[in-house]
């Protein structure tokens, strides 16, 4: 068996921190894909707003549905939140993913709080209640996007005040923020495509605000930008706001910091290697400067992040995981 070895008094299996650096990653993502779709069914409520897209952003993030089997969901809400929340045959589902969270929580009991265990399985009891899906087709449906939401909320609670700062702590939080770095991607790429990747378009906030509330940063938007040229403010906030916690840079400078609490005490060539391919990475996105973007420039970016995101998570699981 496989050990990361960081100093003689701190040593994990590499399962184990497979298992925790899953664990984040199935949760940031029932995170993301809950969040979405409650603030795209409570704004289809919003009849006097002209939505061409309805729920395609969240189908083409979260599901591997081609377009002609999701265009036609696109209106439909009912449709769209029992596949999408309690489907067991959709493999990105709510229902799905709190059991695969569940099952490397279990995997790496040893090294979790038993507030965090107790949370996660809190969570998958409630996913395969019979009830939820009859409320996901009526009325009662926002209740179900309410009680997921919240548990989300505790879950990030839960992990932060209970969990020790140790490799568990690097790993799990290097899963949260690749998986958030990649779903901010894929999202902010739905929206400019359906807009040519025109930055000096005629968009305003009401086309912009599903995906600044699917993101929680509507409000922050509304507060910091109050001039025209909407469409390059909203990819700064997304893309290139230090500050706000779920945009790109920020979700990379967070895998940065990880990082190298876990590299620090490894002198091995493949672990400098790592930390420079993702510098590489880091650098690329922090000296872009979004006024000099085109729109051929604003795909390319998005194109090469996920690339190279998804290359550093594989090194990363071959190096300290041992994939083959």
């Amino acid at each position: 068996m496989t050990a990361l070895v960081k100093s003689p008094d701190m040593i994990m299996l590499s399962r184990v921190a497979d298992s925790l650096f899953w664990l984040n990653r199935y949760l940031e993502r029932t995170d993301g894909l809950v969040r979405t779709l409650r603030s795209f069914y409570i704004l289809s409520f919003d009849k006097d707003t002209d939505d061409e897209l309805g729920y395609l952003p969240a189908l083409a993030c979260f599901t591997s549905l081609p377009p002609d089997k999701a265009k036609p969901m696109a209106h439909q809400s009912a449709e769209v939140l029992q596949y999408c929340i309690s489907n067991s045959a959709n493999l990105n589902s709510v229902k799905v993913l709190l059991s695969k969270a569940r099952e490397n929580a279990r995997g790496s009991q040893d090294k979790v709080t038993k507030e965090l265990w107790e949370q996660v399985n809190g969570m998958y009891h409630y996913i395969l209640k019979p009830t939820v899906p009859q409320m996901l087709a009526g009325p009662d449906a926002l209740q179900v996007l309410d009680k997921l939401h919240e548990q989300c909320l505790l879950y990030s609670g839960v992990i932060d005040t209970t969990m020790p700062r140790g490799l568990g702590w690097s790993f799990m939080n290097i899963g949260r923020y690749i998986e958030r770095c990649l779903q901010t991607v894929d999202i902010t790429e739905v929206f400019l495509q359906h807009i040519n990747n025109h930055l000096d378009g005629p968009e305003d906030t009401l086309y912009w605000r599903r995906l600044l509330l699917s993101l929680s940063g509507y409000e922050l938007f509304l507060k910091s930008n109050r001039t025209a040229g909407y469409t390059r403010h909203v990819v700064h906030q997304v893309v290139f706001n230090k500050q706000f916690p779920r945009s790109i840079l920020y979700s990379l400078n967070r895998i940065d910091k990880y990082l190298d609490d876990l590299t620090n005490d490894n002198p091995l060539p493949a672990a400098i290697s790592l930390q420079k391919q993702f510098g590489r990475l880091n650098s690329m996105v922090e000296f872009t400067d979004v006024q000099q973007l085109t729109d051929e420039g604003i795909k390319q970016l998005l194109g090469n992040i996920r690339r190279q995101v998804w290359e550093f998570s594989g090194a990363m699981s071959k190096l300290f995981f041992s994939y083959a």
